[in-house]
């Protein structure tokens, strides 16, 4: 059972529906949710399994150079190393499971620091419920049967599946 969603923000946003419309209206933002802010945005605990970690995409622009020297260092770090310059506005989203406002304030003075807008969004579990109490309806999950693969769509239902060939 796979979520039809873009990414792990669907599931926080509770639709790929609203997860598109935000996405519309603001198509440079960077979401923030507690658990990412918690978790260290992936440098915690769990942080080496982190693609961009194994990726080297994490290294300082002298670390970079360091290990594939100059010209084959740069250009890479140019490319990922601020991957951060993309995005126009912060939007934290929050879940309700919040202690106090601490994570929403830690992205307000991120945004802030990088000259970003800020937005604060209410999250909605509904799509998480629907996974987890075996409400898997055709619009929201798709069933990966063995042997078919998990194809990406460029349609309203995201991602398909098709038996695989012998």
């Amino acid at each position: 059972m796979v979520p039809r969603a873009h990414d792990g923000i669907t599931l926080f946003l509770g639709s790929a529906a609203r997860y598109l419309r935000c996405f519309e209206k603001h198509p440079g933002v960077y979401f923030k949710t507690t658990g990412w802010i918690e978790g260290g945005e992936a440098d915690g605990d769990l942080g080496w399994l982190a693609l961009g970690k194994k990726l080297g995409l994490r290294q300082s622009y002298e670390e970079m150079v360091t290990k594939c020297g100059e010209e084959n260092g740069c250009h890479p770090w140019q490319e990922f190393g601020t991957l951060a310059r993309h995005y126009g506005q912060y939007t934290f989203i929050e879940m309700g499971i919040e202690p106090d406002g601490s994570f929403e304030q830690a992205s307000r003075d991120e945004a802030a620091k990088r000259g970003r807008a800020f937005e604060k969004v209410a999250g909605d579990i509904e799509m998480i419920q629907h996974l987890v109490n075996d409400q898997w309806d055709e619009k929201e999950f798709l069933v990966v049967r063995p042997g078919h693969p998990i194809i990406a769509g460029y349609d309203d239902h995201i991602i398909s599946t098709d038996a695989v060939t012998p």
